[in-house]
């Protein structure tokens, strides 16, 4: 019996073992130097572009079943960049996004669908200040290449551009768009390469 349970818990560990190996070959680091997090605002007439210059996420693809593959993703709010310090620091405020209070940004994904060709919808959920709400995110899946700069490594590229209303994430109280200045609604792009060894 003992030689039994034994064997079990030897056959169990390999499994576990096993389990852990594939999630690991499945995840992707992001290329910071070459992945970027923009989005758009209309100001009276104007477009004024920002970007995020901090943000990290665990990033699991499964190449055979991309229904499978998983996104957990998280932004540092004060890294908000408009190239402006003094429309920034207006933004990191009560007023905007609370940095203080409310340091981070994230997004989980719970399913991933796919479309046609190269397109892909992901469901998931996103969570601005105290608000997470359902989201789907349509992207597009670029493709997958050995990296030109370096031997033995792999480069996998996404495309995401979707749209938020920013109050209904209380990013803002509504006085800004009444008076007929900044709009409610963002343009988010968000555009991705991944590594991975081969």
């Amino acid at each position: 019996m003992k030689k039994i349970f034994n064997l079990f818990n030897s056959l169990l560990f390999v499994i576990l073992l096993t389990g852990f190996a594939d999630a690991a070959s499945l995840e992707w680091n992001i290329d910071k130097v070459h992945s970027n997090i923009y989005f758009d605002i209309t100001h009276i007439f104007s477009t004024v572009r920002g970007k995020f210059d901090d943000f990290s996420g665990k990033i699991l693809i499964d190449t055979e079943k991309p229904e499978a593959s998983s996104v957990d993703f998280e932004v540092n709010v004060k890294s908000v960049n408009t190239f402006i310090d003094q429309r920034d620091t207006h933004l990191r405020s009560k007023d905007f996004f609370n940095v203080r209070e409310y340091p981070h940004m994230k997004f989980r994904s719970v399913t991933v669908k796919h479309v046609e060709g190269n397109k892909y919808v992901m469901k998931g959920l996103f969570t601005i200040k105290d608000v997470t709400r359902e989201i789907e995110i349509p992207f597009t899946y670029l493709g997958m290449k050995d990296n030109p700069s370096k031997k033995g490594e792999q480069v996998a590229g996404f495309e995401a551009v979707f749209r938020i209303n920013r109050l209904d994430y209380n990013v803002g109280n509504g006085k800004y768009y009444d008076m007929g200045l900044i709009d409610k609604d963002v343009k988010i792009l968000v555009t991705l390469e991944l590594l991975k060894e081969n």
